[in-house]
């Protein structure tokens, strides 16, 4: 496999051996100021008071959706705002005021949003990182803490979490077996595979190149015909997925097939 994004390979044959082997080998490719006046019987005292970065960015959140707002920003007559998403599921109609929104930008936001600075909304999970207002979402799409879906199919496991936290709750929660290294062999023995009774399915977690990796393998009955499907699955980013390449073979009884793809996460 090759680092850069997660990806995944499927496939699915009927093979019409007693036994099947599928073997799995990865590659790596990467505060304020006073002035001293004089003792005078008039003074002059200046003071300025600017929002805090919180109020500001509670002005920049839709009254409707609650996320933050991105131009366009529109706003009616009175000045109340909201997300371009959410003007047309408001049909048109202010959802403070009841107004007519009409096409009335709101410019004096969208500048304020400009010289915002604002940390990642993942802070919690670790990420020390501060952004730009507008430069904020790109990050967070490929935040490398970010939260990932629990990857266990086998379930229907709400669990999210970064990939350290769900590599220890697949092992201790999913009693998901581990591996290490770049190979991997896995023995599926049927005394007639054409016999595919219950779905039978399986995750092994292997650690190679300092990532981990997911192995599903399954087989199923689909109609009258059994079929056997596997597939590999890089977790973390998807650019990084792209990385590692993969091959992933499968064979029985003096047959064999060979799948050879980039990862995928």
């Amino acid at each position: 496999m090759e680092p850069d994004s997660i990806d995944c390979m499927t496939y699915s044959d009927v093979i019409d051996d007693d036994e099947i082997h599928h073997h799995n080998q990865l590659h790596s490719l990467s505060k304020p100021r006073g002035n001293n006046g004089n003792n005078n019987n008039s003074s002059t005292v200046s003071s300025a008071v600017r929002p805090s970065t919180t109020s500001v960015h509670e002005l920049l959140e839709c009254p409707v959706c609650t996320n933050s707002m991105y131009p366009p920003i529109h706003q009616c007559h009175n000045g109340h705002t909201l997300c371009s998403a959410c003007k047309t599921r408001v049909h048109n109609r202010c959802p403070t005021c009841r107004q007519e929104l009409g096409d009335i930008r709101c410019l004096a936001l969208e500048k304020v949003a400009e010289s915002l600075e604002l940390p990642c909304k993942y802070t919690s999970l670790g990420c020390p990182e501060i952004f730009p207002y507008y430069g904020k979402l790109k990050h967070e799409a490929l935040c490398n803490f970010r939260p990932y879906n629990c990857p266990y199919a086998g379930s229907k496991c709400t669990v999210v979490g970064d990939i350290p936290f769900l590599v220890a709750h697949l092992r201790d929660d999913h009693k998901v077996d581990m591996h290490s290294g770049c190979t991997f062999n896995h023995r599926y023995v049927k005394s007639n595979p054409r016999e595919v009774e219950n779905a039978t399915w399986m995750l092994t977690v292997f650690h190679c190149f300092g990532q981990y990796f997911c192995l599903h393998f399954e087989a199923f009955q689909l109609g009258m015909a059994p079929v056997y499907m596997a597939f590999l699955r890089f977790m973390g980013d998807e650019i990084e997925a792209r990385n590692y390449s993969y091959s992933l073979e499968v064979g029985g009884n003096g047959k064999k097939l060979i799948w050879e793809g980039t990862q995928e996460a």
